[in-house]
């Protein structure tokens, strides 16, 4: 039978590995150890580490397409027909760049559902939980805004009823409207807004939330887990062996990126005439639970209060209705089942909104 002073012991080697080694600059990003259950894929899948890598890609990709993007009316759509097309591998860094903004999306909300579903929002993580939520606004903002540079047919309808929505908002309305179009109407000067409004009033802003919800991660203690009282001596991962992990999960993803560029490399249609639009309004993916909530009614009560309601449930359901400590680190905990269903409800709704719209 294995003692208890050889059960530490087995569970202090890896520290004094980590001590006799000197560490990469990557491996300084890390903590020097992590709970070895909850380093498991099985516990995070990687999602975490899978979006900060997509958001470098993202990065890279759309620093490489600024060489060439031309953010004024005639020149948007010509300038991402000339990067797909004639611009030598254009092609491949839009496809990268495109897709990662989509799997982006996933992640980030698969992400979330782990937290939640891990107790992972307690004390002292219940503003990374907040940050996270505003990450995947800002992220969901990001992809409609980068659309919407394309300049093209498929994303017109979407930016003449997205626009249109802040006008309904009371008060405010008028000015939100002109602070993302340009003016009182569509026109050239919408594709400047927007392109300052991609880069400048959310890009930057969402690295800053996110480099502080990294600093809120190391602060916290690392990734969540459960109490060391509850399993003493168990066993860490050492910082090295993490970075081994997430590199690997960072090609993985590249090469799922290249083959979804390479498979089903994003189209750009023609510029869009304003005048005459296409028959059939199409929100991108993301936004067709919204789509559906409009053909229900009033455009305020469907298009902005009920999308903002629902967004302020996931919020503040576990921080609200989960308060007691216990339950962090373990699947499904009996703790926080009432936050748990009422936030997998207000997806469940948001998932079948957009299955209904993709089919219909």
């Amino acid at each position: 039978m294995t003692s208890v002073s050889e059960t530490h012991d087995e569970a202090a080697r890896p520290l004094r590995r980590e001590a006799r080694r000197r560490p990469s600059f990557f491996e300084h990003l890390h903590p020097a150890t992590i709970p070895d259950r909850e380093a498991r894929f099985g516990y995070t899948f990687g999602l975490g580490g899978i979006s900060l890598f997509l958001v470098l890609i993202l990065t890279i990709s759309g620093a490489l397409e600024l060489f060439y993007y031309e953010p004024n009316l005639d020149g948007a759509n010509a300038s991402v027909q000339r990067i797909t097309h004639l611009v030598p591998y254009g092609w491949l860094v839009r496809g990268v760049h495109y897709w990662a903004g989509q799997a982006l999306i996933v992640t980030v909300a698969l992400h979330l559902v782990r937290v939640l579903l891990t107790g992972a929002y307690h004390k002292p993580r219940r503003l990374n939980w907040l940050l996270g939520i505003c990450l995947l606004a800002a992220v969901l903002l990001l992809n409609f805004t980068g659309l919407v540079l394309r300049w093209d047919n498929d994303i017109a309808w979407a930016l003449m009823v997205g626009t249109n929505l802040l006008r309904t908002i009371p008060l405010v309305g008028d000015g939100l409207y002109l602070a993302a179009v340009g003016g009182g109407e569509i026109s050239g000067a919408t594709v400047v807004r927007f392109f300052g409004w991609h880069i400048f009033g959310l890009a930057l802003p969402a690295s800053v939330v996110l480099v502080w919800h990294l600093f809120r991660i190391r602060r916290d203690g690392g990734i969540s887990h459960q109490l060391e009282s509850s399993q003493p001596g168990k066993p860490r991962l050492p910082r090295s062996d993490l970075v081994r992990r997430e590199t690997i999960a960072a090609l993985l993803a590249g090469a799922v990126l290249l083959a979804l560029t390479v498979l089903f490399p994003p189209g750009v249609s023609p510029r869009p005439d304003f005048d005459q639009l296409p028959a059939e309004a199409s929100a991108p993916w993301f936004f067709l639970w919204v789509q559906q909530l409009l053909r229900l009614g009033d455009a305020l009560l469907m298009g902005v209060v009920i999308p903002a309601s629902l967004l302020a449930v996931v919020a503040l359901a576990p921080l609200v209705l989960d308060r007691d400590p216990a339950g962090v680190g373990t699947w499904f905990n009996r703790q926080g089942r009432t936050a748990q269903w009422t936030v997998l409800t207000c997806i469940a709704v948001v998932l079948a909104l957009i299955v209904k719209g993709a089919l219909s």
